[in-house]
């Protein structure tokens, strides 16, 4: 396999203006834009040889190249979303050539048309809320416990301490939701992450994207920067502007990795 296959990022309306000159894609490649009926298809040239059916799959399970792929196509999402509102592709979404691109714009031009207008000017915020251990001044020595009553007491208290401390930040957590939903014009909330998954500290509380008008960005941060800065046991992380994916109803009429619109043979 020597060829060329055509890498799909996003679906926008018609742009205003061009991409960057030194945007790239996977692989280095050069973004290019396939027109159809009102739509256009951001792509680049990929070699079969890298992306083809049976060598995608087999990249997938390579973390390495999985990362830097990611990490290129996010780097022409977040172009894009700096001119236009665009309707991201799943990674690694990968096409025989223009002609076959066109005929998914073809196939899904009414659901791409809807998801469009409904997100137009629009932009997705991530935040995400852990509850932490305050640092505290060290404390006193204190005696040694006289008795296991004791050890029970002062382990209860610790408890106790704790209990209190998570049921704050949940309360913040959950003020802090409802404040951001009322500024929103759309909301998802997504399962706590694991720390041992994610590798970072805390306990996660809130973990939800926010669909914001473009032009309400600043109001909504600096809501998010008022009620996060209450409590030191509490950590709020805000991300964004990111391209709504969060809130797009699908991504392509086959939402299968790999090669469509013919057989790799």
């Amino acid at each position: 396999m020597n060829g060329e296959l055509r890498y799909v990022y996003a679906v926008t309306a018609p742009l205003e203006a061009p991409l960057p000159d030194d945007v790239r894609g996977v692989s280095g490649s050069v973004p290019y834009v396939v027109d159809h009926a009102g739509l256009q298809a951001v792509v680049s040239k990929v070699p079969e040889e890298e992306f083809g059916q049976e060598a995608l799959h087999a990249r997938l399970e390579d973390l390495g190249w999985l990362e830097r792929t990611a990490r290129a196509h996010q780097a022409v999402v977040d172009a894009l979303t700096a001119l236009t509102c665009p309707l991201p592709l799943r990674l690694a979404t990968v096409y025989r050539d223009d002609d076959g691109v066109r005929r998914a714009l073809a196939e899904g031009s009414q659901e791409f048309l809807a998801t469009l207008d409904r997100l137009a000017g629009r932009v997705e915020w991530g935040v995400k809320v852990y509850a932490q251990r305050a640092p505290e001044p060290a404390p006193a020595a204190a005696p040694a416990p006289t008795s296991g009553r004791e050890f029970l007491r002062r382990r209860r208290q610790e408890v106790t301490s704790r209990e209190n401390a998570l049921q704050e930040a949940e309360e913040l957590g959950r003020a802090l939701h409802a404040a951001l939903t009322a500024q929103a014009e759309d909301v998802r909330v997504y399962p706590a992450q694991n720390p041992q998954l994610s590798q970072v500290s805390g306990q996660n509380l809130l973990n939800a994207a926010y669909l914001v008008p473009r032009e309400r960005a600043e109001e909504f941060v600096g809501r998010v920067e008022q009620l996060g800065a209450h409590d030191p046991a509490v950590r709020v992380e805000l991300t964004g502007p990111w391209a709504p994916y969060s809130f797009a109803a699908s991504d392509a009429p086959d939402e299968r990795e790999g090669v469509h619109d013919s057989a790799v043979c």
